[in-house]
């Protein structure tokens, strides 16, 4: 089973947050639109276009930060791509200020046992694993150690269904050499 996990950017969407990017610089501003990865100016290895994927669901969280212990870290390997279902992308509008608010963050102790863990990819339904005055800060020091935030994924309620069986998340993103945030194209698929 193939499960696009890639939000459909509307065209009249796109063209909003265009007129918004024009303020900063373009280039910018351009990577972060939609479903894409916050490189932050590190290049993304071909290898992890194909990972195994293990999804946690933490959309009973909501005033407090995620920790371990939310989670079955027992699971998580080397390399994984680890995604985080919020529930975020199907209560509020993308890229409205409501979509933006009141989501859960990963503690620092969970970023960084994902680190240490050398996983690949951390992925989710929202628009950041930290508030807004840390979201750059920890979107680098991931980065800076080897793990890319994917951030607007959609359809992980269908994904979460299958959290206990093999997947494989293959990412395929638009190469900007240089840029903090690339487009890119989350698919995965589910063995049974």
């Amino acid at each position: 089973m193939i499960i696009d996990l890639t939000y459909p950017l509307p065209k009249e969407k796109l063209e909003q947050l265009l007129e918004l990017a024009t303020t900063a610089k373009y280039s910018e501003k351009f990577g972060h639109f939609g479903t894409h990865f916050d490189c932050m100016g590190h290049e993304f290895s071909i290898d992890n276009c194909k990972r195994n994927g293990k999804i946690f669901d933490i959309s009973s969280i909501r005033e407090r930060e995620v920790n371990l212990e939310d989670i079955d870290i027992s699971k998580i390997e080397e390399n994984d791509f680890i995604i985080f279902y919020t529930g975020i992308m199907e209560k509020n509008e993308y890229a409205t200020p409501e979509y933006m608010k009141n989501n859960p963050e990963l503690s620092n102790t969970l970023i960084r046992y994902l680190i240490d863990k050398k996983v690949s990819l951390i992925g989710f339904d929202m628009g950041g694993i930290r508030k807004s005055s840390e979201h750059a800060i920890v979107d680098q020091y991931c980065a800076d150690n080897g793990v890319f935030i994917i951030e607007n994924l959609t359809n992980l309620n269908k994904l979460i269904e299958f959290k206990d069986k093999q997947f494989i998340v293959y990412t395929y993103p638009i190469l900007i050499v240089g840029s903090t945030g690339l487009p890119t194209r989350v698919i995965t698929e589910i063995f049974q």
